[in-house]
């Protein structure tokens, strides 16, 4: 920007005071400060899209580079798992995943696994259903009691007493 010391803006000042006036100075300094701020705030605006869209390319390189790389990565694996395979059935891929019964089916197999535990998705509502006479003959507990609660609940009606 323009390098203003202070003997420019106070000879600038004098300039504008001199050919405005004091009467009008005041508004026009206020309409170039506003101008001025609007300025700034558009080179702002436009450098920051600039930046963005300097880190959107870079951003976009990067993805191509390592996606390449995971590609690459991907053929490597999948020839040392051919490779593996021939060595270890002593035939080609190919015919190995015709045969059936071959290590690379094996390898590539996964295997079904079954919900073991049905899901009780309604337990509470089964629960909050059981009868009333049924919960207190079998002892379900029906409310939240802490453990000292439970304790004066259940103690033993004696005579003596530990507390005077």
């Amino acid at each position: 920007m323009i390098d203003f010391g202070i003997d420019k803006i106070a000879l600038i000042g004098a300039v504008a005071l001199i050919v405005l006036g004091p009467e009008r100075l005041p508004r026009v300094a206020r309409t170039v400060g506003v101008l001025l701020g609007k300025a700034q705030r558009y080179v702002q605006q436009v450098q920051s899209e600039v930046n963005r869209s300097i880190e959107v390319e870079e951003l976009r390189k990067m993805q191509t580079d390592i996606s390449d790389a995971a590609r690459d990565l991907g053929s490597q694996v999948q020839q040392g798992l051919n490779e593996a395979t021939q060595a270890l059935s002593g035939q080609d891929v190919n015919e190995a995943s015709s045969a059936g019964g071959s290590f690379y089916n094996d390898l590539t197999h996964t295997p079904y696994y079954g919900n073991p535990v049905p899901v009780r998705k309604n337990w509470r509502l089964k629960r909050g259903a059981t009868p009333l006479w049924y919960k207190q003959r079998h002892g379900v507990r029906r409310h939240v009691q802490s453990g000292a609660a439970r304790v004066a609940r259940f103690r033993p009606a004696s005579g003596a007493s530990r507390h005077p």
